[in-house]
């Protein structure tokens, strides 16, 4: 078994916590990570509200059933039956012990407000994604993203041949995905995947007329992917209102189909406002999405290249949810026009920046988006790196460097 890199974080969770609730998509590894605790000094009862015996008796007596267990208790797809929610905060009043509670959804708990007002100050929510390339690779901790914010980083050589880069983004990070290494039983496999989504948990969640129009909505979201969200170019496009387009890129959210990027400003207001950057959840769906097969991604540089940005992208949201701290990826965008392709805020106001470059070669003008965001920031800003496609770290000067995109 591929050992995930949130297991610490979980386990420290659970010993201080009552109710630490684990969320993310569906089959990225959820229920075997929380079995897996059993051997990690963590052993509590299992219980999947898959079961409809188990689901019923949820809805039909929710206190009843919490009472019945005295001991650590897991139940899996909360979502299905929120009604659990009020009798759980209940009996954590009564019964503070950490680890009382191991709660998952696929669906996130977070967008319904009864959760948030049931168990705040009770509960604990950690994101589950599918495996990161370190996870893959069997690296140790949170990915590039404690490097990033090292006194004097040394990162190590590491090359990353375009074949093999490749090979990473078709494959995604789907445990059943990853497992396949036939490519068309992959793209099946995420085709159901897609389709289960769509017919029974977005359906089960909202009452949507034109449930086809998400697929074709989450198609051109991918297209879009290196820009902020354009709700009016989306609607003149796909002739979906801008008020419907709000709705469905919740939905998507909500099952962790999308990721939302924030925009940076110096002020939080301006943040507020600002369209977010919105990324496919996994590099594999996003060329699923994308209809892109091995050939296409090898021969076309500028495909590969977008496909190339948004992985890194979730890369770095995993690596942030790993090491926790309050850190968290945003985008920059200035009203002049320049951008940076991602930013990670620390949480205490720390920023690097970072661009995404498809290339074996980089040069200073590749850094010159840094110029205003250094101004911005003063001595707030940590460095500015380039990844690219080469195998070694160049310094280009004072907090500016380029490093091999294989470290991600």
């Amino acid at each position: 078994m591929i050992e995930r890199a949130l297991t610490g974080r979980l386990l420290a969770a659970l010993a201080d916590t009552p109710v630490v609730t684990l969320i993310g998509g569906r089959q990225t590894g959820k229920s075997t990570l929380v079995t897996s605790l059993a051997g990690r000094g963590h052993s509590a009862e299992y219980v999947t509200l898959d079961d409809p015996t188990e689901l019923a008796g949820a809805r039909n007596d929710p206190v009843a059933f919490v009472e019945r267990f005295a001991g650590p208790v897991v139940f899996d797809e909360i979502q299905r039956a929120p009604e659990l929610l009020l009798p759980i905060k209940a009996a954590v009043d009564r019964d503070r012990r950490p680890g009382r509670f191991l709660l998952t959804g696929s669906a996130n708990v977070l967008f319904v407000p009864s959760v948030a007002e049931a168990l705040a100050g009770r509960m604990e929510v950690l994101t589950l994604w599918p495996f990161s390339t370190a996870e893959i690779e069997g690296r140790p901790g949170s990915g590039i993203v404690d490097l990033l914010f090292a006194d004097q980083p040394r990162p190590p050589a590491r090359e990353l041949s375009v074949e093999k880069l490749v090979s990473r983004l078709l494959a995604g990070g789907y445990p059943e995905a990853v497992a396949r290494k036939d490519s068309e039983r992959r793209s099946q496999w995420f085709s159901s995947y897609l389709n289960t989504l769509l017919e029974r948990d977005i359906r089960g969640m909202a009452d949507i007329e034109r449930l086809e129009q998400l697929p074709a909505l989450l198609s051109a979201i991918a297209l879009r992917t290196r820009g902020p969200l354009n709700k009016s170019g989306l609607s003149q496009d796909l002739g979906i209102p801008n008020s419907s387009i709000d709705r469905y890129v919740a939905l998507l959210a909500r099952v962790f189909l999308l990721r939302r990027l924030g925009a940076w400003h110096s002020s939080l207001g301006p943040r507020l406002v600002k369209a977010p950057k919105l990324l496919v959840s996994d590099v594999g769906l996003l060329c699923q999405l994308l209809r892109v097969d091995r050939g296409r991604l090898l021969e076309d540089d500028t495909l590969r290249g977008l496909v190339l940005e948004s992985y890194v992208g979730m890369e770095l949201v995993k690596g942030v949810g790993v090491a926790g701290g309050g850190s968290d990826v945003m985008h920059y965008r200035t009203t002049k026009g320049t951008e940076v392709d991602f930013l990670v805020e620390a949480a205490d106001g720390r920023v690097v920046g970072i661009e995404v470059k498809g290339a074996r070669s980089v040069d200073a003008r590749d850094f010159r988006r840094f110029e205003r965001l250094e101004q911005s920031l003063g001595e707030r800003f940590v460095r500015g790196v380039v990844l690219y496609m080469g195998e070694r770290a160049v310094t280009f000067g004072e907090r500016l460097s380029a490093w091999p995109v294989g470290l991600v």
